[in-house]
């Protein structure tokens, strides 16, 4: 762009100002610092002033990525940061009226959840919060940790095991984990509902990635289950497992427990399921093969 040209530049500025907002937010949560937040939206602007963004047509999505990508190249310069600095930082006062901002701050700023976030590495870190928190695709966020989409959907579902395993209210008795999960699994053979909505947390949600989906529309004439990438309810969720999951086994995904529906010890599926107060409040099935073939799998 030719800063020069005032009229461009002020178009520029009131342009960048309506996602200023928006960059904070993402950025506020990737570093956990409103100081470096605010760095890495400077950066972001400094790079849009020294670029021609005429071909651009989604102006918002080409700042996430630059301002993910700034906040990136931070978290991997920094290293470990002492966990009082992350209180200090989750306490800061924000003077940003903007109610995005002060939403996300009210419930995502605190100490504990920043401490259990700087325990992923940043490529991970940066892909489950663009994914989970702001609804990034993963063709975007694969551009900017360099690997491919299902690589990038990988670092998420890495990232979202451990953000829940780490999580306060998740369950830390690991007997206790695999208890639900055999009662869920029995109930789900059975079809037994009544057992599945007994072991299902009322709010359970339950994603699902594209080769899971693909695959029940597929298989719908032979009674595979309505599926979409994303349920929340635990009738929703006790209608997909019910009379199913037969050849489904316990298992370890990445050590964290989960599921397999692994014939002839070939992994075709995993689930991966969070258990809190001795109910599941979330699974994840994965299919998509490149996926599967990154996971560390142990069955029970």
């Amino acid at each position: 762009m030719d800063e020069t040209d005032p009229a461009g530049l002020a178009g520029l500025t009131a342009a960048f100002e309506t996602h200023r907002p928006h960059l904070r937010a993402v950025t506020l949560r990737l570093l956990g610092s409103p100081a470096e937040a605010d760095d890495a939206v400077q950066e972001t602007w400094l790079r849009l002033a020294r670029t021609d963004v005429a071909a651009v047509e989604n102006l918002r999505a080409w700042l996430t990525t630059v301002a993910s990508r700034v906040a990136l190249s931070m978290l991997r310069a920094r290293g470990t940061r002492a966990e009082s600095d992350l209180e200090e930082a989750g306490a800061a006062a924000d003077p940003d009226p903007d109610p995005e901002v002060r939403a996300l701050q009210a419930d995502a700023l605190g100490g504990a959840l920043l401490v259990v976030l700087e325990r992923l590495d940043p490529a991970e870190r940066l892909a489950f919060v663009l994914h989970d928190l702001f609804g990034v695709p993963f063709a975007e966020i694969a551009t900017v940790v360099e690997r491919s989409p299902a690589a990038a959907r990988q670092l998420a579902s890495r990232g979202r095991r451990r953000v829940r395993g780490g999580a306060p209210d998740a369950e830390p008795d690991p007997a206790r984990q695999r208890a639900v999960v055999d009662a869920f699994l029995t109930a789900a053979r059975d079809g037994d509902f009544a057992g599945l909505l007994a072991v299902l947390d009322p709010d359970v949600e339950l994603r699902a990635d594209r080769v899971a989906v693909a695959a029940a529309e597929a298989n719908e004439h032979r009674g595979a289950p309505q599926l979409a990438e994303y349920l929340q309810g635990a009738q929703a969720v006790a209608r997909v497992f019910s009379g199913r999951a037969r050849g489904a086994r316990p298992a370890l995904l990445d050590g964290a427990l989960g599921a397999v529906f692994a014939p002839a010890g070939r992994v075709f599926s995993a689930f991966d399921i969070v258990v809190v107060d001795g109910r599941i409040a979330a699974i994840e099935m994965i299919a998509d093969p490149e996926v599967l073939a990154g996971l560390d799998v142990e069955q029970l």
